[in-house]
């Protein structure tokens, strides 16, 4: 067993009874209101080890043209962010793998990329909530095994995959989706010449390295304890969910494109997996997905583990295909 598999076990058996305790959490939360909750047993939170901000969120992050980067592989993953009259910007998952969530701006609009290893899911949000401004860290928490994030405007705590507030002032309020999706590296430089790519963060990091060594290979997620997806699905399969639906990526990736339900979804290869070999360079190809409406306009989606979509959408439509 890894370190990091007998590491997550350990915290998995005690963090159950410690840390499902609001009365405990008020100590590091002083600001959070606890009481404004939608979350029905406190036994879902878990402890993933860290403390809050013990992660790091990266904020106003620095950027450089394509030919300034050097260090990475051809099929390491990317977060490709390219908003209407700006220039497309690429967040590389080997600084989101050890920081999370990174706080930027593009143009006039402030925006939070997301990336929770435990699930798979990368999303970028739109950081505006009714005329403020909200920028995101980590709480170290973790729920159905998916990040907990809090806004440091009000310290209300945020379910990451969702984008909705769990606990706290903004509970109940949903953040908007950017339309963003993951690609290689040499993917997004062959789209965007004229692109820009986040330059390593001011930390002292492994940067380049997966800490979850074979953790798309498991049986079972870390941190969750709910029930397996329906249909005999792996929970740690992969799945392209566009709102409350989910298409599996093998079914995507062996037709390469499906049209259903308003949207086209669309598989190419040579994307390393963000959480299978330490090194990038020698993981295995999962591909890379895009989904666009009818008019070729790009539509905001994740691609996460098939364990997240039950947990978070149990009456959602697995669509199956015949």
């Amino acid at each position: 067993m890894s370190c990091l598999k007998a590491a997550a076990l350990a915290l998995t058996l005690s963090a159950g009874t410690a840390s499902a305790n609001p009365e405990f959490w008020k100590f590091e939360w002083p600001n959070t209101d606890f009481e404004i909750t939608t979350i029905e047993s406190w036994a879902e939170v878990l402890s993933g080890g860290p403390p809050k901000d013990g992660i790091p969120a990266v904020d106003d992050p620095q950027f450089i043209p394509i030919a300034d980067e050097t260090e990475m592989d051809r099929r390491e993953p990317v977060i490709t962010v390219a908003l209407e009259g700006e220039i497309p910007r690429a967040y590389p998952i080997r600084y989101l793998t050890w920081h999370e969530i990174v706080n930027d701006r593009i143009g006039d609009i402030p925006v939070s990329i997301t990336f929770c290893p435990l699930c798979n899911s990368a999303i970028a949000f739109d950081g505006r909530v009714d005329g403020q401004v909200l920028t995101f860290g980590v709480t170290g928490k973790l729920r159905n095994s998916d990040m907990i994030m809090y806004d440091r405007q009000t310290e209300s705590w945020w379910q990451q995959a969702l984008g909705t507030g769990i606990v706290g002032e903004m509970t109940g309020v949903d953040l908007k989706m950017l339309p963003s999706w993951m690609e290689s590296w040499e993917q997004f430089k062959e789209a965007n010449p004229d692109g820009i790519v986040m330059a390593q963060p001011p930390f002292y990091r492994r940067y380049g390295q997966n800490p979850y060594y074979k953790y798309d290979s498991n049986e079972r997620p870390f941190f969750y304890n709910g029930e397996n997806p329906p249909f005999g699905i792996s929970p740690i399969s992969r799945v392209v969910r566009v709102g409350e639906r989910a298409w599996p990526l093998a079914r995507l990736a062996e037709a390469e494109m499906i049209t259903e339900a308003g949207v086209t979804l669309s598989w190419r290869k040579g994307q390393a997996s963000a959480l299978d070999q330490t090194d990038f360079a020698i993981s295995r190809d999962v591909g890379s997905v895009r989904v666009q409406d009818d008019q070729g306009n790009d539509v905001p989606h994740d691609v996460l583990f098939a364990f997240a979509f039950h947990a978070f959408w149990p009456e959602g439509e697995w669509m199956l295909g015949e």
